[in-house]
């Protein structure tokens, strides 16, 4: 019976996901650079979207566990915030992936990122409510006066 060869891993592929916005990352061994779509993280227009965007990856900096990886992230679909909520998630998951050890996933990174931020690893699961008869959107219905 041959022996039993250890597998290294060579990326990591995660998703993050928010309204209508697919974010699937990409970390894999690298320089520590961080790119959506192509273009650098840190070009990201708005200001705010950017911040929030590079939320997961100045925390994993802090801890020493963005050295020596890089992360391509493709995103689509949904709005501008939205897309950045995906961004987020997809990124943060992908480190935790990234830098577990043998026993699983990197507890201590996950459990600073759950501190800050619980939706950078969980989805936020909330929807759009769906237009209803008799009203012009959602919530609000046409009104009738009977005098």
């Amino acid at each position: 019976m041959a022996a039993r060869k250890s597998r290294k891993i060579t990326n990591v592929t995660t998703s993050g996901k928010r309204k209508t916005s697919i974010a699937r990352a990409v970390v894999s061994k690298g320089k520590g650079r961080v790119r959506v779509n192509g273009q650098p993280i840190h070009i990201m227009e708005p200001t705010l979207a950017r911040r929030k965007a590079l939320e997961p990856v100045q925390i994993a900096d802090a801890m020493n566990r963005l050295s020596g990886v890089d992360i391509k992230v493709d995103v689509h679909g949904g709005g501008q915030m939205g897309q950045v909520d995906a961004i987020r998630t997809a990124i943060a998951r992908g480190l935790v992936k990234w830098n577990d050890g043998a026993e699983g996933d990197d507890e201590e990174l996950r459990d600073e990122f759950i501190r800050f931020d619980r939706s950078l690893l969980v989805n936020d699961p909330r929807r759009k409510e769906p237009k209803h008869q008799m009203g012009r959107g959602a919530r609000k219905k046409w009104q009738k006066s009977y005098r």
